[in-house]
């Protein structure tokens, strides 16, 4: 669902492209994190989407570590309702 809707961004101009899990990050030996999906935003910015429906918790201390590694903006996204919710990272 999440892909559709990424979808019909790129169709509306709103982002340049996205990738379904094209990027793999490391945060320690032996431990990596692949987002979902990664955007590139017209503005040229790249941003690492995690679609979850409820979040585990090494879920949480991975793309939090991921953060405060990267600069690339991370973006956890969940279903609400009809739209999306958005909380950065």
């Amino acid at each position: 669902a999440y892909a559709q809707h990424l979808e019909l961004l790129k169709q509306a101009g709103e982002i340049l492209w996205y990738g379904f899990e094209a990027w793999k990050f490391r945060l320690a030996d032996n431990t990596f994190y692949s987002p979902d999906f990664l955007v590139l935003q017209k503005t040229g910015v790249i941003e690492a989407h995690e679609v979850k429906g409820f979040m585990r918790d090494d879920a949480n201390v991975k793309i939090k570590v991921a953060a405060n590694m990267h600069p690339v903006k991370f973006i956890l996204v969940k279903k609400a309702g009809k739209s999306w919710e958005f909380t950065t990272y």
